[in-house]
């Protein structure tokens, strides 16, 4: 799969990529990980833009609070929250 996007954006979206099943990130701490940690807006704003979700595990990001953020996928927040429970069987 070819990721079109900005340097920052694809680096964003490969570093979800490497997020495990049953594991979640922060925005912040995705930030920190691809060495941009003043970057969080910026971070959530490419997760945003995520082109392939699911494929690319944008639901496993959430914001520092415990709040789930965004989900740009179909189904939007209804959906991250039920990939969430399937995935850490809460």
């Amino acid at each position: 799969m070819k990721l079109k996007g900005t340097t920052l954006q694809i680096k964003v979206w490969k570093y979800l990529k490497t997020i495990p099943r049953g594991q979640i990130r922060t925005y912040k701490q995705v930030a920190i990980a691809i060495k941009k940690p003043k970057a969080i807006r910026a971070v959530a704003n490419a997760v945003g833009k995520n082109p392939y979700p699911i494929v690319i595990p944008c639901h496993r990001v959430i914001r520092s609070d415990g709040k789930l953020g965004g989900y740009s996928g179909p189904g939007g927040l209804k959906l991250k929250k039920k990939l969430l429970k399937k995935e850490l069987k809460v």
